[in-house]
């Protein structure tokens, strides 16, 4: 009677997680049509925006403006001291060959000059972006009529993404002589010297690494971050839109 009871329990227990397995099922396949049904009416509501009224030239120029402002306050902010390396979103940190650099260095007691060598990336970094806004100037004036559609229905980040793809390459171009200058000048390279010096000497291994491409890299990044972060808010809140054109094209958007 008793082994009754307990393989009775135990199908009763059986079916009972069966069907809360399956009920969970239903609800994970509820959660996902819902989600993909959101996901497709934004992609309908996108392509049923209401443009009546507002011209090809009124799109690109309202987005030539977004850009504009991002660039210009992106590379103001970035330019200005610390604008790398207080700013979280684009600070910039030790390529990964480097980390051990740094922790052996903190390791013996050396955390200043590990520090100050982080530093002096950011500030190399910080006295090169300028060299940016001629690129970005041609870039942004160089769209046509064509691109400002698809670009303003695009994602939160459609226009730099668009710029990234025209600017990119010459930026590159243009920061990496300039950030070599700047790393002399703030004398980063004399401090990785020491930096790596030191390494090679309490390690006895050889490590090297190309601090100049590396922070060039960076440089771009950091700026194209900082674009698509103002542009994206342009697009998202109209507190942002600052001159009655973004307001009605942005507007009309939402």
């Amino acid at each position: 009677m008793i082994f009754r009871i307990i393989f009775l329990a135990g199908l009763a227990i059986s079916a009972l997680s069966s069907a809360s397995a399956q009920a969970q099922s239903i609800f994970d396949s509820l959660k996902e049509a819902v989600k993909g049904s959101q996901g497709d009416k934004s992609a309908e509501n996108k392509k049923n925006v209401d443009l009546t009224g507002i011209s090809t030239s009124e799109m690109s120029t309202a987005l030539k403006e977004a850009l504009n402002i991002g660039v210009k306050e992106g590379i103001a902010k970035l330019g200005a001291e610390d604008g790398f390396f207080r700013n979280e979103l684009v600070k910039i940190l030790l390529p990964e060959k480097l980390r051990k650099v740094d922790a052996t260095l903190r390791g013996i007691g050396l955390g200043n000059l590990a520090d100050q060598g982080l530093l002096l990336l950011n500030r190399a970094a910080e006295n090169a972006v300028q060299e940016g806004a001629p690129i970005f100037a041609k870039a942004i004036t160089s769209m046509t009529f064509d691109d400002a559609k698809n670009i303003l229905l695009g994602d939160s980040t459609a226009a730099t993404d668009y710029l990234k793809g025209k600017t990119t390459e010459q930026l590159f171009t243009a920061f990496k002589p300039k950030v070599e200058g700047s790393l002399g000048k703030v004398g980063a390279d004399k401090v990785w010297a020491q930096i790596i010096s030191k390494y090679n000497g309490i390690t006895r291994q050889g490590i090297e690494t190309d601090l100049n491409s590396y922070v060039t890299q960076e440089t771009v990044n950091g700026v194209f971050k900082m674009v698509a972060e103002k542009e994206s808010n342009i697009r998202n809140n109209p507190v942002f839109r600052t001159t009655s054109l973004l307001k009605k094209v942005f507007g009309a958007v939402d």
